[in-house]
């Protein structure tokens, strides 16, 4: 068996004739009290900030959603 190389590791060659690959965006920042929408969990509000997740109150659960922040957004 071979291994074949993934396309997401391959470093990027400057005399490439091909643009390099998008930056991606910085994750969105939270701050307390903020009302985000998700697409499962529905409406919320941030009721804790940590450096890597926030916990947000859904008034049927509280969760903690970890970056990246995928499925939910800022309203």
């Amino acid at each position: 068996m071979m291994n074949t190389p993934r396309a997401s590791t391959r470093r990027y060659l400057p005399t490439s004739p091909f643009k390099p690959p998008p930056e991606s965006p910085p994750p969105e920042q939270y701050e307390l009290k903020d009302l985000v929408t998700h697409d499962r969990y529905g409406l919320g509000r941030v009721i804790l900030v940590e450096s890597d997740a926030v916990v947000v109150d859904f008034t049927t659960r509280k969760m903690r959603i970890t970056t990246p922040f995928v499925r939910m957004t800022k309203l």
